[in-house]
């Protein structure tokens, strides 16, 4: 994997959702983690939301951005555990055109070197609603750190060989 210097960067619009039932504006640190790196990477934050573990409300979130034909990608951080409360990956599936399998494998295989056995815990996620790609990451700052910086990062940059996600944006809708 390489960035081409002849290829320009070209940003997207990134909307990010933090599912909990405790986060407030003032405490998320991992969405906060998310739109750090958005802003950092050059990428235009669209939205940032914060939603209750309740499938319904992160389905309703979530189905407004991929409705809009501004937001490209959608970034959602918590409810992708084990407990009664967690519902992100319920509520995203059955939205998803396509499922990109390759995102929870690669998450779950780099995330054994900091957390061993316990990543088959993690639900992560991630695939293409109406044209726009949806990832589901754990809600720890640290999963988040890993997902943008080990995979998100380098898939939303165009200038990444041998491909990327960007420059299959256009083609996203074709049928």
């Amino acid at each position: 994997m390489s960035n081409q210097p002849d290829r320009q960067f070209i940003p997207t619009r990134i909307a990010v959702l933090t599912v909990s039932d405790t986060r407030t504006e003032s405490d998320d640190r991992s969405g906060d983690a998310i739109v750090n790196r958005v802003n950092d990477a050059k990428h235009v934050l669209y939205e940032k939301a914060i939603v209750k573990d309740d499938i319904y409300a992160i389905r309703a979130r979530i189905s407004e951005w991929i409705a809009d034909p501004d937001v490209q990608v959608v970034i959602t951080t918590g409810g992708t555990g084990v407990s009664g409360r967690d519902g992100t990956p319920e509520a995203v599936m059955p939205l998803l055109d396509k499922h990109l399998d390759g995102f929870g494998e690669m998450f779950r295989f780099l995330s054994y070197d900091d957390i061993g056995t316990s990543t088959l815990q993690s639900r992560t996620l991630a695939g293409v609603a109406n044209g726009t790609y949806v990832f589901v990451l754990p809600g720890s700052p640290g999963a988040v750190k890993l997902a943008w910086e080990k995979l998100i990062c380098h898939q939303l940059d165009y200038r990444t060989r041998p491909c990327n996600l960007v420059e299959m944006m256009p083609r996203l809708l074709e049928k």
